[in-house]
């Protein structure tokens, strides 16, 4: 620091301290620009009714009201759900299972390029690819052998497109536990060993608890992610057959763009955005308390 100190100067000291709010400005300009306006005049719209076409007249909590009302809400948050825990479970879990089995083995690398290659993929190109495989009468159904609509009947389409996205998300979690396997120290690892600790033992003992601050990242990014479920929803079913397997990203989107109000899908963002917020706070709260 003092060594900083003395390349600055003094001079460069006292111009730092007069117009060191200035050089940030135009990032932090720039943050409220692309990120806070758009969700304050988000939040000012979910109190208005506003059709993208005439002025937006000012209606207070109603849309809020609509919103509480709508039994479709209760299938959107329960689906929200079930792609938070599947999340956790499947692309986190076996991410976590993938990077651990393939660590520090002979062709560990050749190994995991299968489970990178579905993320180079978007979700809505995913979506395309499985769309034939799971459509009824389709593929799956062929190699199977069974007559199961796995994009009609729900939650059997919430789980088929949960599978979906665990294909795409395995891979780069796989990669982050990968990285954080080759930043352990190696001497905690053969003293363990040197102790008789292998295996699951191991592993629960001293990998684990090494590891869990990236955990921690992973966690919280699979957390978001889920939340925020789009597009391989929309691709594969837009939310039906009827509603019944819409997440809440889905039904901000079909009120605000095919059905064209404004106010009230502007609500749901408000709603979608407040519940990740929130979920994502009291996630890091418990991680720093721990």
């Amino acid at each position: 620091m003092s060594g900083a100190r003395r390349r600055i100067g003094p001079r460069g000291e006292v111009l730092l301290g007069r117009f060191g709010h200035g050089y940030v400005a135009p990032a932090v300009l720039l943050v409220a620009g692309l990120l806070y306006a758009p969700f304050l005049w988000t939040a000012y719209l979910s109190f208005t009714r506003y059709d993208g076409l005439e002025p937006a007249q000012w209606i207070g909590g109603h849309n809020f009201g609509k919103l509480i009302e709508d039994p479709a809400l209760l299938t959107s948050i329960r689906n929200t759900l079930l792609w938070v825990v599947g999340t956790m479970v499947l692309p986190v879990g076996l991410g976590l299972l993938v990077a651990v089995l393939s660590y520090d083995i002979k062709g560990g690398v050749w190994f995991r390029v299968p489970f990178l290659l579905p993320y180079a993929l978007s979700g809505a190109g995913l979506a395309m690819v499985w769309s034939p495989i799971l459509s009824h009468g389709g593929i799956a159904n062929t190699l199977l052998g069974v007559d199961t609509a796995f994009l009609q009947d729900a939650p059997v389409n919430t789980v088929a497109m949960l599978l979906v996205w665990t294909w795409q998300q395995l891979g780069v979690n796989m990669l982050l536990f990968v990285v954080g396997l080759q930043s352990i120290p190696r001497e905690p690892i053969e003293a363990a060993r040197l102790d008789g600790a292998g295996g699951w033992q191991l592993f629960r003992l001293v990998i684990w608890p090494l590891m869990r601050p990236l955990t921690a990242v992973v966690v919280g990014l699979a957390l978001v992610a889920s939340l925020k479920t789009f597009d391989i929803v929309w691709v594969l079913t837009q939310g039906g057959p009827g509603r019944n397997s819409e997440t809440l990203a889905v039904t901000m989107y079909k009120e605000t763009f095919v059905a064209s109000d404004y106010g009230y899908g502007s609500a749901v963002a408000v709603m979608l955005t407040v519940v990740t917020g929130l979920a994502s706070y009291l996630y890091l709260k418990r991680q720093v308390a721990s």
